[in-house]
């Protein structure tokens, strides 16, 4: 239904949606810019440069966490938020593994699961999406919170390599574990008929 147009069944009216330009969607803009910044700062040479692409990956990080607190808070949700939101957690996670992978400092495997996981599920939701919301389950916010320890982490110069093992495979095992949770799910959704 087109919202502000009468509810046929209640003679009610649907609450006006928040406009698409609003401080929670300026955030997830703001993260998705801050990837190509992050992208080009790991890749300059030296301690210093490295601790720079830290900052820029820990700060578009904490926007994730900040725009949906936001968006939820003020009634600020939006259709635009709801798909630009994923595709920045993606865009940012997916290019700080790619840029590890191809520095040779994680294994391309580990990126591969990671980022077949990620991008297969955020599909997934939106093709079932007719019959229901996918909720983020309590896993799904371990699962990321696990994901941007490790990946910054890897990022950080020093010798952490037991540290950043420790917390990657951590994260690889919840990635996997909470993604056949959301298959599950989609597929029993799949079974429902579709809402009108």
């Amino acid at each position: 239904m087109i919202a502000g147009t009468p509810d046929p069944v209640a003679g009610s009216q649907d609450p006006p949606q928040a406009g698409v330009w609003n401080v929670a969607n300026a955030l997830t803009l703001a993260r998705i810019a801050l990837v190509p910044v992050f992208v080009w700062l790991f890749f300059k040479d030296g301690d210093g440069w490295r601790l720079a692409a830290f900052a820029v990956f820990a700060v578009a990080s904490i926007t994730d966490k900040i725009d949906g607190d936001i968006a939820r808070a003020r009634g600020l949700v939006t259709d635009f938020g709801k798909i630009a939101d994923p595709i920045a957690d993606k865009a940012l996670t997916g290019a700080a593994l790619v840029s590890l992978s191809v520095m040779g400092e994680l294994w391309w495997w580990v990126t591969i699961v990671i980022m077949v996981r990620e991008i297969g599920i955020t599909v997934m939701r939106f093709v079932v999406i007719r019959r229901g919301v996918i909720p983020a389950s309590k896993g799904g916010k371990l699962k990321t919170m696990l994901q941007v320890f490790a990946i910054g982490f890897y990022i950080l110069p020093g010798p952490l390599d037991y540290l950043r093992w420790a917390t990657m495979g951590a994260a690889l095992v919840v990635t996997v574990v909470t993604g056949v949770d959301y298959v599950v799910q989609a597929w029993r959704m799949r079974r429902k008929p579709a809402a009108s």
